[in-house]
């Protein structure tokens, strides 16, 4: 975890060979709560990178401001050396392609299939043709474990599987890193371990870049390279699994995953 940052002139310089992403005094505020309080931390490229840490404390306002949803107050974003914040707005634009993200909620397209939901992005943004993104997704649709439902409706999937058609179109882009966002909370309980499976497996067979707020702690373990701990918009702690999991540093790990687990 990054302490002393200091700014230079060259956007590219930020960043340290391997880097992929990198926050930089970053403060987010919402009104008079601060969210994100001078945040600093940066992401490997092919790493698996898990937030934890209780409702509130920011997590899921960093993968925001990295689908660039909302804005930093103060500070700068940088992805594969580029500034995201501040930047022009075409030069946002090119780096969002970069990043796909899965929400809580699915939100599907009602009105189209789970191919179409898939191809639609690629073939508009990425001007891919329709006959190969619908390869593509014809092929992300066997991963996901959903290759006979190409064309079912959201509406005659369950939630589980709507939850992996959407993770599915987020790989449609090709994207270099996969936000996660309490992607199982949405879920009845007896869908979640598909879903996460269908994560793991793109975690072990892929190098997608991926950062993931959850609080299904099991899966944090499986699957990262490194857990940060979040409490009132700071990282209080950081570290491979087994050492946040098993052994934490800080009394506010130990209590937040004593609560948890």
């Amino acid at each position: 975890m990054s302490t002393d940052i200091q700014p230079e002139n060259n956007p590219v310089d930020r960043q340290s060979p391997g880097e992929l992403i990198r926050l930089e005094n970053v403060t987010k505020r919402f009104g008079t709560n601060t969210v994100l309080d001078r945040l600093d931390f940066s992401v490997q490229a092919g790493k698996h990178v898990t937030l934890i840490g209780p409702s509130g404390s920011g997590k899921t306002t960093i993968l925001r401001l990295l689908m660039t949803l909302t804005e930093p107050d103060e500070g700068i974003i940088t992805v594969e050396g580029q500034q995201l914040f501040p930047a022009p707005e075409k030069q946002v634009r090119e780096i969002r392609k970069q990043i796909g993200m899965v929400f809580q909620q699915f939100n599907l397209f009602p009105n189209m299939s789970a191919l179409r939901n898939i191809t639609e992005a690629p073939v508009t943004v990425l001007g891919m043709s329709r006959d190969e993104a619908e390869a593509r997704a014809r092929e992300l649709l066997d991963l996901v474990g959903l290759a006979d439902k190409c064309d079912a409706r959201p509406s005659q999937l369950s939630g589980g599987q709507q939850q992996r058609v959407a993770i599915a179109r987020a790989l449609a882009m090709r994207p270099k890193v996969l936000l996660l966002d309490e992607v199982t909370s949405a879920l009845d309980p007896e869908l979640v371990a598909g879903v996460l499976d269908v994560l793991r497996d793109i975690a072990r067979t892929t190098d997608i870049t991926m950062l993931c707020v959850t609080h299904e702690m099991n899966f944090a373990r499986d699957i990262s390279d490194q857990v940060l701990m979040f409490d009132s918009g700071r990282i209080i702690e950081s570290g491979p699994p087994e050492q946040i999991f098993s052994e934490p540093a800080k009394d506010r790990t130990r209590e937040f995953l004593s609560a948890v687990l």
